[in-house]
């Protein structure tokens, strides 16, 4: 997870960090999901918001 996403994000680091970010975020959907702890969800509601904040910023089309 990236530590801080700013406005003045440089959507040239886009390359590296959405896959890394994807599979993070399809790391911690493998556990069950009634297993989560709070701090788990909050961290996947995090993650989701940066890929989302990315793809949104530099035009980047959402998969389905």
């Amino acid at each position: 997870m990236l530590d801080n996403l700013e406005s003045d994000y440089n959507c040239a680091n886009a390359s590296t960090d959405l896959p890394n970010l994807l599979q993070e975020l399809e790391q911690l959907e493998q556990t069950s999901a009634a297993s989560h702890t709070e701090e788990q969800k909050q961290q996947l509601n995090r993650i989701r918001n940066q890929i989302h904040f990315i793809q949104t910023k530099c035009d980047i089309p959402q998969e389905s």
